[in-house]
């Protein structure tokens, strides 16, 4: 059984905040936050689920009719992706949740969530079980529906200061986070343009709450290849081998790496009969880059490496795909950002820290726009993507007063 320590509200430093500060997280009600995760994580939100992730976007606008503003659904961008075939097919995701509260507001703040898991409709992983007294395993719970219930309960503690009718914020719940956000890229960056700083809700980067800090980029990328067929024992001298052709790349690819770069060649698709030589092929990979620098390392030896590959093949190569989460450094202000946060979970009782991520999340596209973000403000819990993900239930009234007082002294303070 996994037992983490924990602090419940009333064992909260008071002494350390001002009264009206206290007031405010008083009524945050930790219980009622767990009944809104067990609602949610009762509905499947795969990313590639549109009835299941209509159904949560209903119960989440019905829940942030607590908080004032306009709240609308927005449609997915257009995205292609390639099929195995060499291809170009759209693809589909489910509607975007936004709410914007006093836009007219001179400081105004993003906070941003998503509503899709990485668990099919077809998944055996679908129900909730309390591993002890205060911890809970099920589908979503960490990631991030308990970060959605953080995001709630913190706005309404926070419109309960006199604070928050001079400021605004615009509150995102994507649908497609978990494959790399292509369909909400837009719309993160129009609601992230002009915002004073930002709050993402991922899950704590470690069980005791440790933020994540700076964070390395990724991309995705399909090439298509396409080669010439032949027969593979009368004239293959006749035909281009799209095959081998990717394979040629992907061993390029591997050759580019250096310290900072990581180049993963995933997946081959093509060819046909064993006596046909392949005409068409596509190779898939990912990169992750630590820095701009390493950006520019890789798309200088990419272009080279096709070049040379297609001279050497006989082959056409076509790039789809590119970077969609560029790398997070940490600058002057977000730092201040996460000091600010420190120091509120130190009024609060509770210790935290940060540590650079190899992962990505739409805290990468939020920095990329100039903006100040934490990104990993949602609950505490781990083992995250697989069937042991697991959610420690007082994290959710301890990350909601955090993130309240956040709120509070972003408002109060002097800007970033």
């Amino acid at each position: 059984m996994l037992r983490l320590p924990f602090r419940p509200l009333h064992w909260f430093h008071m002494q350390q905040l001002a009264s009206l500060e206290a007031n405010l997280l008083a009524a945050i009600d930790g219980a009622a936050m767990l009944r809104q995760v067990e609602a949610w994580c009762a509905v499947n939100t795969g990313t590639g689920n549109l009835a299941g992730l209509a159904a949560q976007a209903a119960l989440l606008a019905d829940a942030f009719t607590l908080l004032p503003g306009e709240l609308r659904l927005v449609d997915p961008a257009p995205v292609t992706a390639i099929a195995a075939d060499g291809s170009e097919v759209d693809q589909r995701f489910g509607q975007h949740l936004v709410l914007s509260v006093r836009p007219e507001a001179e400081r105004r703040f993003l906070l941003t969530g998503h509503m899709d898991t990485v668990y099919p409709a077809t998944s055996p992983f679908q129900q909730l079980t309390w591993l002890d007294g205060t911890t809970l395993n099920g589908p979503g719970v960490a990631d991030m529906k308990g970060g959605i219930a953080v995001i709630l309960a913190a706005l309404a503690a926070f419109e309960r200061s006199p604070a928050a009718g001079h400021v605004g914020y615009d509150v995102l719940i994507n649908s497609d986070e978990e494959v790399g956000s292509l369909a909400s890229a837009p719309l993160i960056a129009q609601l992230a343009r002009g915002k004073a700083a930002a709050l993402t809700y991922e899950p704590s980067a470690l069980p005791d709450g440790t933020l994540a800090g700076s964070r390395g980029g990724s991309g995705n990328y399909s090439w298509i290849v396409t080669g010439r067929s032949a027969h593979a024992g009368r004239n293959p001298q006749d035909g281009r081998n799209a095959l081998v052709a990717a394979a040629a790349l992907a061993l390029g690819l591997k050759a580019l790496e250096r310290d900072g770069l990581a180049i993963n060649p995933a997946r081959i698709d093509g060819g046909s009969a064993n006596n046909v030589v392949p005409d068409h092929a596509v190779l898939r990979f990912n990169i992750r880059l630590r820095d701009a620098e390493a950006a520019a390392h890789f798309e200088a030896g990419a272009a080279s490496l096709v070049a040379e590959v297609e001279a050497a093949h006989g082959v056409a190569i076509h790039r789809h795909g590119g970077i969609s989460r560029p790398p997070k450094p940490l600058d002057a202000r977000a730092e201040y950002l996460f000091i600010l946060v420190r120091d509120c979970g130190a009024a609060l009782g509770q210790t935290i820290g940060w540590q650079h991520s190899g992962g990505v999340c739409d805290g990468n596209n939020i920095a990329a726009c100039g903006v100040p973000v934490v990104d990993t403000m949602g609950v505490r819990g781990g083992a995250i993507h697989s069937p042991d993900e697991y959610l420690i239930v007082p994290s959710l009234a301890e990350r909601a007063a955090l993130s309240a007082l956040v709120l509070h002294r972003l408002a109060t303070g002097a800007p970033l």
